[in-house]
């Protein structure tokens, strides 16, 4: 569909475990399609096949069977590879991993250039993706002298700069302290509403999932729940079961309602528990 900008269709990847000649599944007969402009969030925990699945719509990985079509792309063919690869961008979880260059102008540069992008086009590119992320200012600094955050966020701007329709963060904010997590998910959340980029969001953050268009919880490769964010954190007892936490204002309403007060169970932030509980006769 037109629509769609990432679409899975029976996907499953495994992959060898040589120690035991046994082959282990990674993804297992996934079923998805992404729109355009959505902000999708995928929540796990580790081994649950989510990271497995940002590298396949980015064709870093090409599934053993079904088909990952990016934007009408079909990953598996190989003559599509740059072509997918401009379509959906990725950000890692190391910033350091993803920062060639010694000033942060040339590392925002560094896609364009290996795409024979016009210098004059390169320089507006860099530019504008800087400014994007807030962090024009630094344009001549040394990125091994910023903080986590804004190294994240010129990671951020090289992959704008390389003109992307889709952006997957694979756990970009795990190594991040506090406010440079508040940073990148504040990036996030502009890019996605104000450039009208589909963003998927793979995290071990449950408040970083509150805003989501709609969440997918993966476990053992399957995915176990999939909606809204008040249907998917409604299944506290699930979620728990899989190793996983809820949003802490889920969780005090869960709580409430096992010990007989009668709150809803949707409840994501505290201002809806405020209001909630000041009604409460």
């Amino acid at each position: 569909m037109e629509n769609n900008m990432v679409e899975c269709s029976n996907v499953t990847y495994k992959y060898e475990n040589t120690e035991e000649n046994t082959f282990d599944l990674a993804l297992d007969n996934i079923n998805i399609n992404i729109k355009k402009g959505e902000f999708l969030v995928v929540l796990g925990r580790n081994g649950s096949g989510k990271s497995t699945l940002a590298k396949h719509i980015n064709a870093l990985m090409v599934p053993s069977s079904g088909t990952v079509m990016v934007d009408g792309l079909n990953t598996s063919d190989e003559k599509n590879l740059w072509d997918v690869r401009n379509k959906a961008g990725m950000v890692f979880q190391n910033p350091d991993n993803q920062l060639v260059a010694t000033i942060v102008e040339e590392d925002v540069a560094f896609g364009p250039e290996n795409l024979g992008v016009d210098p004059k086009e390169i320089r507006q590119r860099v530019d504008e993706s800087l400014k994007r992320v807030g962090m024009y200012s630094y344009r001549k600094h040394a990125p091994h002298l910023l903080s986590g955050g804004q190294k994240q966020r010129v990671a951020i701007a090289g992959t704008l700069a390389m003109k992307p329709e889709c952006i997957i963060f694979d756990e970009s904010t795990a190594m991040l302290d506090p406010s440079g997590r508040k940073e990148i998910i504040r990036t996030i959340k502009d890019l996605n509403k104000n450039a009208n980029m589909t963003i998927i969001l793979i995290t071990h953050y449950m408040e970083e999932a509150i805003d989501a268009d709609r969440i997918l919880v993966m476990d053992n490769g399957k995915i176990i729940i999939e909606g809204s964010p008040r249907i998917v954190f409604k299944e506290v007892e699930t979620m728990k079961k899989i190793g996983l936490d809820v949003p802490q204002m889920t969780e005090l309403a869960y709580e409430l309602r096992t010990a007989g007060i009668n709150i809803k169970e949707d409840i994501l932030s505290i201002d809806e528990m405020v209001k909630e509980l000041c009604q409460l006769k």
